[in-house]
């Protein structure tokens, strides 16, 4: 087993307070579509409570923007076209049927390499179409009144309302998938542990097993 100090404080910052912004996003979502059947708070509550932690969210992601953007990490949510493919069906076959197997990653985690390259084309994904999608058509539903003739060029609520849902339930299914995720390092909590401490206890791989180039300055114990 190696100890690598794999996420920074910033890192970690920025991702809970992105995940518990999501996951309270997503609860009052739930309040305000239906109240009489969750009801955990008032309905004028639950509508100003998810238009502040939109705002929260938005300011997180351009906060994480700028910080990727300035340290370079930006590269590391970045599928590289060269063998792409090639390690995205390998790490695909993993989650089919080695992880049951127990068989071990096929792609060694480091700390300048921390996404393997499903993951890489899931977050561009989140952040670059379902983050944007979904704050331009919460930013549309709030501002219904103010933006009457964009609403209506938009199809109006009852289009703006179900697409804010649907990707509502696609965040909600990625947060289960992810949380399942977690659990499939070198132990059960192994990732949450790193998530909150920042130093992660992984698996020895050798280069040549993995593809990769073993990373520098990874600290080990």
């Amino acid at each position: 087993m190696t100890r690598v100090y794999m996420y920074t404080v910033f890192e970690r910052i920025w991702h809970w307070v992105q995940a518990l912004a999501i996951l309270a996003l997503l609860l009052t979502g739930l309040e305000i579509h239906a109240p009489e059947t969750f009801g955990f708070m008032a309905y004028k509550d639950a509508v100003w409570t998810h238009i502040v932690l939109g705002f929260i969210l938005v300011a997180d992601a351009f906060m994480g923007v700028f910080y990727f953007l300035v340290t370079g990490e930006i590269k590391q949510y970045l599928p590289e076209p060269t063998g792409f493919i090639s390690l995205a069906v390998r790490q695909a076959l993993y989650y089919l049927r080695g992880i049951f197997r127990g068989e071990p990653h096929p792609l060694e985690k480091t700390p300048g390499n921390k996404l393997n390259p499903l993951q890489k084309i899931t977050y561009l994904g989140i952040l670059n179409v379902l983050l944007p999608l979904q704050v331009i058509t919460g930013i549309l539903i709030w501002g219904a009144k103010q933006f009457p003739a964009l609403r209506e060029a938009l199809g109006g609520l009852q289009v703006l309302v179900p697409i804010h849902a649907l990707v509502a339930w696609i965040f909600g299914a990625f947060i289960v998938m992810h949380v399942y995720l977690t659990t499939t390092g070198a132990t059960p909590l192994a990732n949450i542990k790193a998530m909150i401490t920042g130093w992660e206890e992984m698996e020895e791989h050798g280069a040549e097993s993995t593809g990769n180039e073993p990373s520098k300055g990874v600290e080990t114990s």
